[in-house]
């Protein structure tokens, strides 16, 4: 009997070291290849919807010549972005209501910031055609007090920041 256990433990065959080496090899090169389509997929989505980079150059509170506020932006990303919504409110970000598309304007009137370019938001306050109680009623802005603003584009990028009133 203890031939025949022998005999069989003898009798076993088991894969080639030269077959499991390739084997091997053949996984981990099947790994990389799905990993790099993953971090190409991931880089280049990615890259694109970041293109447009929005900053906020200046801003002018004017009462002279009406009421309203002169917002100028920059692009300084590597692809255009069109101006889409405009928020706004005098009590902190968490509070931004939408600007009415007939209380504010876009220069260039196409809306569309381009690379390295320039924008400037105009947004007109009082009663008729403007922002209603953005401060004075009667006034429009009023002085001393920071505004909250939110300017987005249509891919979905943002300028968010507060600027006070002199």
């Amino acid at each position: 009997m203890n031939s025949c256990l022998n005999k069989i433990l003898r009798s076993k065959k088991g894969i080639s070291p030269i077959l499991a080496t390739l084997l091997l090899i053949v996984i981990a090169v099947a790994a990389v290849v799905v990993t790099y389509a993953w971090v190409m997929t991931f880089t280049t989505s990615t890259t694109s919807t970041a293109g447009t980079v929005l900053v906020q150059e200046n801003i002018r509170y004017h009462r002279t010549g009406g009421n309203y506020t002169e917002i100028v932006i920059r692009n300084t990303g590597t692809s255009d972005g069109k101006l889409a919504i405009v928020y706004w409110s005098k009590n902190g970000f968490n509070d931004l209501a939408l600007v009415g598309s007939g209380e504010y304007s876009v220069s260039p009137s196409s809306k569309v910031v381009t690379a390295g370019s320039y924008a400037t938001v105009t947004v007109t306050w009082g009663v008729s055609g403007g922002i209603v109680n953005g401060g004075d009623p009667g006034k429009g802005w009023l002085s001393g007090t920071t505004y909250y603003w939110k300017i987005s584009t249509e891919a979905g990028q943002y300028l968010q920041f507060s600027a006070k009133a002199p």
